[in-house]
């Protein structure tokens, strides 16, 4: 969830360290910081409540002299308010330190390490600085390694240590780090964006392993001493600077919502074979299909309902349980998963730490595992028995968007192929879902193109204090979605619910002129979603109908419709969805809010 960066080399390290840290603002934070290792060996220290603007404003009116290494970091807050004084570096004796992650035995270590007196934040990441300080006797790795044995939780570290100037350590558990050796110098980071203005190559920092940043070179040691024998891999980053930039657009949400339709070419194309779905490419056996009697699918958030859907259009046409599950739960249940069971694990970032842990308690149950991710490399990319890549390229904005659509178009490809190879799907039926499929992009530029219109409706939605999403079958799968992007950018109070639910108790939340965002595209249970919107209507709610052009429907029904084309009723989730992020997105650009920068939330979320 933080963000994190470490430099040295022979640039000026304040202006890459904070150039850094502006790359890495969507991932979410309350403050930002940067040390420097001075040309006279002292470290310079600064830290800043607020934005990385006004960390530069201050490091610009401050600081003077010239540095060639250094850490940075944007905190997410978890241990203790946001303030200067828990804001990183922090300071201890002879260390200083950057961290993203938990440390569970915070409070253990400070008992252990008598560092009641010495502690001048509320933060887990001082306890460590001081721990490892109070371990270090001049020897770096040796200090890091003792602390490694001493940590229980999560973590990526980036370390100064006083008497090893131009020097910067980094070792991770879990959390992600990237790095890289670049013209400009060695490189680290929490994410890729950190990096690629300087270059696209880059290895993931391999864990429980170290690495030392000097100005020419990377050094990898293991835990043994040792440098490792084997390099990491070296991987390249399949976008440039460009994918990375709004590009013209007021926002990254509004840039990504216009990406849809190309992502989900370069989803799904690649992987089409004389009509049919091919992951020859990507190294899937059949048998992985073929072998299981249950699926079961684990993700967070947009991903999971991103499951909600596949479960939707998966389980009638194989005919076999498609479960879906929350990372955070599933991780502490003991659920009902064997060696015959298909587990989909999904995540944009590839390290969502819930999701992480859920994939490695499948593999303990002896399942089979599928993960549906974005960035190549990723710790869950890496540790699942099988990949398969979202080609959606970086996603900036907190709020998730084309990262939705191409897990669901990957999905959607899955499914397909499951349904042929276990004889489910003729040929034919299979080409017919992939021409459906790829008929939804279109219908997707169609709804992009109305965004004007679209926007019409936030003027009602934004005076309310509360907003409702209803639908039945995969529309109410769609709602969850819709209802999630409403109130994490616009921080509307935003509920979807099963449409024939409603009169079981939530129709007593509606009243005169709320909102209720209504999807009706599933023909077969079209008249009683109509039936249930009456209900709503009868009790004065104002009524936004998202339905197919199509439909008929009384022009006394709703306030406001909006259309979208007619598309096979099991893809108007893809149109539909559209639809609801720019809902959003208009939504909270109409209560002046930080579109890309929602309050209290991370792009990749890296602690429990």
């Amino acid at each position: 969830m933080c963000g994190i960066i470490g430099y040295s080399g022979p640039l000026e390290a304040r202006n890459i360290l904070l150039d850094g840290l502006a790359g890495l603002e969507y991932r979410g934070y309350d403050s930002a910081g940067i040390a420097l290792c001075m040309e006279d060996s002292s470290i310079c220290l600064a830290k800043k409540v607020g934005k990385v603007k006004t960390l530069r404003d201050y490091c610009d009116s401050s600081i003077r002299g010239t540095a060639h290494s250094g850490i940075g970091h944007t905190r997410w807050a978890t241990h203790g308010g946001v303030t200067d004084a828990n804001a990183h570096p922090h300071r201890a004796g002879k260390v200083t330190l950057i961290h993203n992650g938990i440390i569970e035995n915070y409070h253990a270590l400070t008992e252990q390490f008598k560092l009641q007196d010495k502690l001048i934040s509320q933060t887990d990441s001082e306890v460590a600085a001081w721990a490892l300080d109070a371990l270090y006797d001049g020897d770096p790795l040796k200090a890091i390694r003792a602390l490694k044995n001493q940590l229980e939780g999560s973590y990526s570290f980036c370390i100064l240590f006083d008497d090893q100037p131009g020097s910067v350590y980094a070792i991770r558990s879990v959390s992600p780090l990237v790095a890289a050796y670049t013209h400009a110098g060695a490189m680290v980071a929490s994410d890729l964006t950190a990096l690629i203005p300087y270059t696209n190559q880059y290895f993931v920092v391999p864990e429980n392993r170290i690495v030392k940043l000097t100005s020419y070179k990377i050094h990898v040691y293991d835990l043994d001493d040792a440098f490792t024998k084997e390099y990491p891999e070296i991987l390249t980053v399949n976008w440039n600077m460009d994918a990375a930039m709004k590009n013209g657009f007021p926002h990254f949400m509004m840039k990504e919502i216009h990406e849809q339709p190309e992502a989900m070419k370069n989803t799904i194309l690649p992987r089409m074979n004389k009509g049919l779905p091919d992951f020859c490419d990507d190294h899937i056996p059949d048998d992985l299909f073929t072998g299981c009697s249950q699926i079961h699918i684990v993700a967070c958030g947009t991903a999971m309902h991103a499951g909600m859907v596949a479960r939707a259009v998966m389980e009638p046409i194989l005919r076999i349980p498609v479960t879906v599950s929350i990372a955070s739960e599933f991780r502490y249940e003991e659920p009902l998963i064997n060696d015959k069971t298909l587990v989909i694990i999904i995540s944009q970032s590839g390290e969502t730490i819930d999701t992480l842990a859920a994939l490695r308690l499948a593999h303990d149950y002896g399942s089979r595992t599928l993960a549906v991710v974005n960035v190549k490399g990723s710790t869950i990319a890496r540790e699942s028995d099988y990949v398969l890549y979202t080609h959606a390229g970086p996603e900036i904005a907190v709020a998730s968007t084309k990262a939705y659509s191409v897990q669901l178009a990957a999905l959607y490809m899955v499914g397909c192929r499951m349904a042929l190879v276990r004889g489910v799907f003729t040929e034919k039926q299979a080409t017919d879902f992939l021409t459906d499929l790829l008929d939804a992009i279109p219908a997707m530029e169609t709804m992009i193109a109305q965004e004007d219109t679209i926007k019409q409706v936030i003027t009602h939605i934004i005076q309310s204090p509360d907003a409702f999403f209803i639908g039945r079958g995969l529309d109410y799968a769609f709602s969850l979605e819709g209802a999630l992007k409403l109130k994490e950018i616009s921080y509307i109070h935003s509920e979807a619910y099963a449409a024939g639910e409603l009169k079981h108790g939530t129709i007593a939340l509606i009243s005169d002129q709320v909102p209720v965002i209504a999807i009706a595209t599933q023909q077969h249970v079209f008249a009683k979603t109509i039936s249930n919107i009456r209900e709503v209507k009868a009790r004065g709610a104002f009524i936004i109908l998202l339905t197919k052009e199509s439909a008929v429907v009384d022009d006394t029904l709703a306030d406001i419709q909006i259309h979208i084309p007619d598309v096979d009723d099991r893809f108007t989730v893809f149109p539909i969805v559209v639809v609801l992020q720019l809902i959003a997105y208009y939504a909270s650009l109409g209560k002046n809010l930080d579109v890309d920068q929602p309050r209290n939330l991370a792009k990749s979320v890296t602690v429990e």
